[in-house]
């Protein structure tokens, strides 16, 4: 582990001698919750370190009937300097909602943590629905000791895995929170189980590894099982969420900026969840708000929360562009089968190269429209990691990379939006996401043209933006009946700009 504080100090030297020591320890007694008031009721089961492409490999029926029957997000995570792929970002980022540039938990050391403006779902609801019953249980106790999970929960089971053993700890939670599904009446559960992480750590994501997955899929069974089992299961709309905090490098180990280690996943089942979707555009952050979607509860505007339900799309115009993404041409450290990059714009959208030099990397000659996944492979750590607020498929203007390969001239290319409606009104505002990167001589320019005209500059970026929301105003010209926005890069193997979210209001 990086940061200094390992996460699994005592675990991953003595994993199976722990889970002996421990196997006799006195299970603890189920607290009692008070009774719950809604019919809308969620579990969130965390399953640490659980990389999303060994489930298919291991003996999960239970997960793979969630995939069947709910909905299936996979997604990165960001990595260094916005955080490390380490628990202490992962879970912060599940139970609050928000990224690590808000929550301030940057690695295990949980220094900087903003839990007072960004707290857990558990405690949010403690102040909007008081009357909700709430229950926590966890094994890694950093999630009880630094506040990340449990604070606003009814009652909460901590036990501590890094001293006694995470298969006798899952195994006491799995069963405890079995006994309060069946016996008791909790509205909003979120139970983690740890075992999965330090198996990786221990061993790899081998066989160890897909066995562990196995007796996890079989604890997630039994909660499931416990809740059908309710008296008054049939008149109740339960949702369940499963998600993960980081993944694992092949031989073990996370907290770096490998593909492998920023897998994430959100797996739903629930009222108005589609049955066998597989969204693009789903982020870790979608676990809480999904929890307050599920609840009826419409999050303030002033929560900022990053995350949406997992059954809302996105309405982006360039995610309509992922049946038409294609694999690598010149990117040779992208593997071949990942569809991830096209030239072609949205429909109404143009991209204007007359300006741009010749040659260079055929994926990035001109704005292009890619994913996070083909993006972020081209180049470990130069913060593409960190371009979080994109989600599914968005535009990329990247200079660096289009000059990996022989070129001549400059990287001049604009992408131009569709003309809007700004008939009889005063102004227009244009909002969008953005990871903007300066260096040199670089340049990135936002620009408005009326009925046509010729454009105008509305905005300069001349500093990095990290993965920020940005809302441009400009004064309607009298007489003016529609609106174009441009964004224009160039640049010669300086950095880059990405855009996302783009949507156009006039008033």
């Amino acid at each position: 582990m990086p940061n200094g504080m390992s996460r699994r100090t005592v675990l991953v030297a003595a994993a199976g001698a722990a889970t002996a020591a421990v196997a006799a320890a006195p299970a603890a007694a189920a607290p009692t919750l008070p009774n719950g008031t809604s019919k809308d009721k969620v579990l969130v089961v965390g399953m640490d370190g659980l990389r999303h492409d060994r489930i298919d490999a291991a003996d999960a029926p239970h997960m793979k009937a969630m995939m069947r029957d709910g909905t299936y997000g996979l997604s990165l995570l960001y990595a260094n300097p916005m955080a490390a792929t380490s628990s202490g970002p992962g879970w912060s980022t599940i139970s609050t909602g928000v990224w690590p540039d808000k929550h301030g938990v940057k690695d295990n050391t949980f220094t900087g943590k903003n839990y007072g403006t960004y707290p857990g779902f558990l405690a949010r609801l403690a102040q909007v629905r008081p009357e909700l019953s709430t229950y926590a249980a966890v094994d890694w106790k950093p999630l009880d000791t630094q506040g990340t999970v449990t604070p606003g929960a009814d009652a909460k089971l901590v036990l501590d895995g890094d001293r006694d053993g995470y298969v006798a700890h899952d195994a006491t939670i799995t069963a405890e929170t079995e006994s309060i599904l069946r016996d008791q009446n909790p509205d909003v559960l979120f139970v983690y189980l740890g075992n999965t992480d330090v198996v990786a750590h221990a061993n790899g994501t081998g066989q160890k590894y897909l066995d562990a997955i196995a007796v996890q899929d079989a604890q997630l069974g039994r909660m499931l099982a416990a809740i059908k089992a309710r008296p008054s299961y049939a008149t109740e709309r339960w949702t369940v969420i499963v998600a993960t905090d980081h993944g694992h490098v092949d031989a073990g180990g996370h907290g770096g900026s490998s593909i492998e280690e920023r897998r994430t996943f959100v797996l739903a089942t629930g009222p108005g969840i589609a049955a066998g979707a597989r969204p693009l555009d789903t982020r870790l952050v979608d676990v809480a708000a999904t929890v307050f979607h599920q609840l009826g509860i419409v999050p303030d505007p002033s929560w900022g929360l990053d995350g949406k339900p997992i059954q809302q799309r996105s309405a982006d115009p360039f995610d309509t562009l992922q049946a038409s993404l294609a694999q690598r041409v010149d990117e040779t450290g992208i593997p071949a089968g990942i569809l991830g990059f096209t030239h072609t714009p949205p429909s109404g959208w143009s991209v204007i190269n007359n300006a741009m030099g010749t040659g260079g990397m055929t994926e990035w000659r001109g704005w292009s429209f890619a994913t996070d996944e083909f993006w972020s492979r081209t180049q470990r750590d130069q913060q593409r990691e960190l371009n979080v607020r994109a989600r599914g498929v968005f535009a990329v203007a990247d200079s660096d990379e289009w000059a990996d390969k022989s070129f001549s001239g400059t990287y001049d290319s604009t992408l131009v939006t569709p003309a809007y409606s700004v008939t009889g009104k005063a102004k227009v505002t244009l909002d969008f996401t953005t990871l903007y990167r300066q260096e040199g001589s670089q340049s990135a320019q936002v620009l408005a043209s009326f009925n046509g005209g010729a454009p105008t500059l509305v905005k300069s970026y001349t500093s990095d933006v990290i993965s920020k929301p940005q809302s441009l105003t400009v004064a309607v010209p009298a007489g003016a009946s529609s609106v174009s926005f441009r964004f224009r890069y160039t640049g010669s193997n300086n950095w880059y700009w990405t855009i996302d979210g783009v949507k156009i209001t006039a008033s």
